[in-house]
């Protein structure tokens, strides 16, 4: 530090309107340089010039605009352009910003650097308008403080001590670099969360930034429900914090990235978040998957497969060749099912290996590969070079085209068992999806054994669930049967301390098709899907809407939850 150095530009012109001694002008200076605080601050606090003549001054002086920061709009103030950091660094505050352009409150104009670092932050051009000190002080602090202490409290050891392996094992970089996304109350408030999540049973986090709030949403037992409305000056920087979690690159806010966080929960166990961000509009929303790996080891019993239903899929599973598949929406546990099958099927004496994007479980003893087409790397040439592998079962995560359909197909006549899933609604539609791909109705025949589609249904809560009377036309035209009706209790939600809403937990609802011979000659003829499923209950295999019905009458699930997840 050069404590002999010449008045800076603003105390030199303190000097010259007479509003400051030089000599009491150069000791401002060094003492504000020793305590690493800005001299207009300096002369403030210690009382050496109003703060209002100084921005009169610098106004004239420097030919920047003033302006009284009790005027302030705080609706059209942005809240997440310029981090903290960097407010509290150079003592500014964004004031409005207007297209490309950005306005900036200081209180000193001679301030080059603010400016200069938040044009190269924000990309935008930045114009400075002249404000009191004392009041930018205050209004810096106020628009922190809500931020701060909607996040107080979360002191918590647990969500201090949570052992998080950044990316799913990558070294955490970024994380000194960008100490604004690892302040701790945003650390805690996002553990906070991910535990939470992980407490309530969820499937997913839903990070929502808009115009004028921010919530945190989790889907649980399928349903999103809002669980936290943290301020939106938080944006960037909880946004800022998952990505470093997630070996994102946190510079990079205009494309859509993907990630992974491992956090260990306990000494035995831990939870992989398959993350991903999407810039939108007002910030970039953020959705996790939580992955947990025993979810596939519940065992087939714990799945909701009617017995009859589960003995079609064990022997499927037993059978040397051919194809099992499974379908269902996005979210319907299609993974769940096709990693059940493969715990059965994981022994030392067979090679099994999964082409999956991404590989959503870790399981011991089975060789998982990610696709990446970017890399050159499909589910296609995951598929051929699984064939030089010496396989025995191969598992597809989805069969998207004609090449990958061909390639399995003949996997599954040459024997090989192949395990898939397909985007369609029922067993009917599955076989006209691969004939529509291509597939030829000899090779679709002749190579799928069994069909699995499903949906999961929220589970009544056993503690509040309550009896319902529903009237015999109603069931009646519910599909129930006539010769059922009076054989069952039906049963509806509360809702209590141990549930979300009257449900509890999620169960399968199925519709577990065999290719019979009948149905083989129907594909064989081109029979459309409606054909087909007519076939499919003449063979004695209920529909979704029949197997849904069954879990109402068993007290499982509601005859409402049955309606929302499945079709007359």
């Amino acid at each position: 530090m050069n404590e002999n150095a010449p008045l800076g530009g603003l105390a030199r012109q303190l000097v010259l309107v007479g509003q400051l001694d030089e000599k009491i002008a150069l000791q401002a200076q060094q003492q504000a340089q020793r305590n690493q605080v800005p001299l207009v601050s300096w002369l403030v606090q210690n009382k050496l010039v109003k703060s209002r003549a100084i921005a009169e001054v610098a106004g004239e002086q420097f030919g920047v605009p003033y302006f009284d920061l009790t005027t302030l709009d705080k609706e059209t103030q942005p809240q997440d352009l310029v981090s903290e950091k960097l407010v509290r660094q150079h003592r500014v505050l964004p004031l409005q910003r207007r297209g490309n352009k950005l306005y900036v409150a200081v209180s000193d104009p001679t301030n080059h650097q603010a400016i200069s670092d938040i044009q190269f932050n924000t990309g935008l051009s930045v114009e400075s308008v002249l404000v009191e000190d004392d009041k930018l002080g205050e209004a810096i602090e106020k628009l922190f403080e809500s931020a701060n202490t909607a996040l107080d409290g979360l002191s918590d050891s647990d969500l201090d001590d949570l052992d998080i392996e950044v990316g799913g094992g990558a070294a955490e970089k970024e994380e000194g670099e960008h100490n604004e996304a690892d302040d701790a109350p945003v650390v805690r408030f996002v553990n906070k969360m991910l535990l939470d999540a992980i407490k309530r049973g969820s499937s997913d986090l839903h990070f929502e930034p808009y115009e004028k709030s921010y919530r945190v949403r989790f889907r649980t037992d399928g349903v999103l429900h809002e669980v936290a409305r943290p301020p939106v000056q938080l944006v960037s920087r909880i946004s800022a914090r998952l990505k470093v979690m997630a070996a994102l690159d946190i510079a990079e806010r205009r494309k859509p990235q993907d990630g992974r966080i491992k956090m260990k929960v306990s000494k035995t166990k831990s939870i992989d978040f398959r993350v991903n961000s999407l810039p939108t509009l007002w910030g970039e929303k953020i959705v996790m998957r939580i992955l947990d790996s025993s979810s596939a080891k519940m065992g087939i019993d714990a799945l909701g497969y009617e017995e009859d239903q589960k003995a079609l899929y064990m022997a499927a599973l037993k059978q040397p060749q051919g194809m099992i598949l499974v379908t269902g929406p996005t979210g319907s546990g299609k993974t769940v099912s096709l990693y059940t099958g493969l715990n059965i099927l994981n022994t030392v004496d067979v090679n099994i290996s999964t082409a999956e994007d991404p590989v959503e479980i870790n399981l011991e003893g089975i060789n998982q590969v990610n696709v990446n087409p970017r890399q050159g790397m499909d589910f296609a040439q995951a598929l051929r070079a699984f064939l030089r592998q010496d396989p025995d079962i191969i598992m597809v995560g989805e069969i998207r085209d004609l090449e990958t359909a061909e390639i399995a197909v003949k996997a599954a006549q040459t024997g090989h068992m192949v395990m898939s899933t397909l985007h369609t609604n029922s067993a009917a539609e599955t076989l006209t999806r691969l004939r529509n791909m291509g597939v030829p109705a000899f090779n679709i025949a002749t190579s799928v054994n069994l069909i699995i589609a499903q949906r999961l249904a929220r589970k009544l809560c056993s503690s509040c669930k309550t009896e319902v009377e529903v009237p015999r036309e109603a069931l009646l035209k519910e599909g129930i049967p006539e010769d059922r009706i009076g054989t069952f209790q039906l049963y509806g939600p509360v809702g209590c301390d141990n549930c979300n809403g009257g449900y509890k937990g999620r169960v399968g609802i199925y519709e577990v098709v065999k290719i019979t011979p009948a149905l083989q000659r129907l594909i064989m003829e081109e029979g459309n899907s409606i054909d087909i499923a007519l076939q499919a209950r003449k063979d004695g295999f209920n529909d979704l809407r029949i197997s849904g019905l069954v879990k109402a009458m068993s007290g499982i699930t509601s005859l409402e939850e049955v309606n929302r997840v499945t079709k007359d």
